[in-house]
């Protein structure tokens, strides 16, 4: 009798997580497993709302954005009910194995539930590519060109309208895409969640690069970033199913704060889930698809309780745990070469 994966996808939505469903229902079908999707993350295995995946539902899945399983950030640990529910429906699925695909809170639920007995195996899922043991993670190379192009548009109204123009940007504990979309787009200073935010620094390097005879300024700016004096800059104070606060409002307060100190008019515009949303890049479909490969790999292996892993250009195996462990955050040598070109 065949035996039953079941796929998974929690937290944020993002490019490239249809290409990874693709690659595990297209090889594990060629290696005689049946697939179930569970729908809606981890609130479809409490729920038991799955929906059969076959080669037609996968058909034309591979350039959309999104996940045609829905997602949510709903954590099984909150409620001892849940968890249960969990674990009754993981064997009332006939489940061999599940794939979750997701971030540090939905690989976390994942490593718990191994240390409980279940097979599970991860696939790192992160626009903001804070995820440990794996170089990058699909959906960042999406996030960071739509971020990009975003920026190059904002070059054009600031420089007609001589303008300092403040593109705040994803990134809650990690300065990836500021970083990456603040160098590719030609920032003229980059803020990240990693290093506070000294307000008088920001305005000379922007007083100086006006003296110079320059009259406008790209400010890119991480929506984790936080000012040295008050902290991290919030939408509201309620918290997620996973203990996250709703981040939101940095771009504004710098705009505000820089207009304030230079007189320079100046404007902010905010991202969002723009840069989540829509078709992933070349990169992200390939990364997919090879994580979702070598998901069902691991399955072959045994090797429950680890994900994969892209170092370098290959493809490995990490445990779980050494992806949640602790955040990756910003390489600090990449956030020296942006410094070069600030003010």
């Amino acid at each position: 009798m065949a035996k039953t994966i079941g796929i998974l996808t929690g937290g944020g939505d993002c490019p490239g997580l249809n290409p990874v469903i693709r690659a595990v229902v297209r090889q594990g079908i060629n290696l005689g497993y049946n697939i179930i999707g569970i729908k809606n993350g981890w609130k479809g295995l409490i729920e038991n709302d799955t929906v059969k995946l076959d080669l037609s539902s996968i058909s034309g899945i591979l350039p959309k954005g999104g996940t045609i399983l829905g997602t949510s950030r709903t954590n099984p640990y909150k409620k001892p009910d849940d968890f249960n529910k969990v674990k009754d429906n993981f064997k009332k699925l006939g489940l061999y194995c599940l794939v979750a695909i997701g971030g540090e809170d939905t690989l976390g639920v994942a490593a718990k539930l191994v240390k409980e007995g279940l097979n599970v195996v991860g696939v790192p899922k992160t626009i903001d590519n804070d995820l440990s043991a794996t170089d990058f993670t699909f959906g960042f190379d999406t996030a960071v060109n739509i971020a990009m192009e975003c920026i190059d548009r904002l070059h054009t109204t600031a420089e007609s309208h001589h303008r300092i123009m403040v593109a705040e940007v994803m990134g809650r504990h990690a300065g990836w895409i500021a970083a990456y979309s603040g160098i590719a787009g030609g920032a003229d200073i980059i803020l990240i969640p990693e290093i506070p935010i000294d307000i008088e620094e920001v305005t000379e390097l922007l007083k100086k690069r006006h003296s110079r005879g320059k009259t406008f300024s790209i400010v890119v700016v991480a929506e984790g970033a936080k000012f040295k004096q008050t902290g991290e800059v919030l939408q509201e104070e309620k918290l997620d199913a996973f203990g996250h606060v709703r981040l939101g409002g940095i771009g504004e307060r710098l705009a505000q704060e820089i207009e304030k100190r230079t007189g320079y008019e100046t404007r902010v515009t905010v991202l969002g889930h723009i840069q989540r949303g829509g078709s992933p890049t070349a990169f992200d479909r390939v990364l997919g698809t090879r994580f979702g490969i070598k998901a069902v790999e691991l399955i072959e292996k045994n090797q429950f309780g680890h994900m994969a892993s892209l170092q370098g250009n290959k493809i490995v195996s990490v445990p779980l745990e050494a992806a949640v462990e602790k955040l990756k955050t910003l390489d600090m040598e990449l956030y020296e070469t942006a410094k070069v070109f600030f003010g």
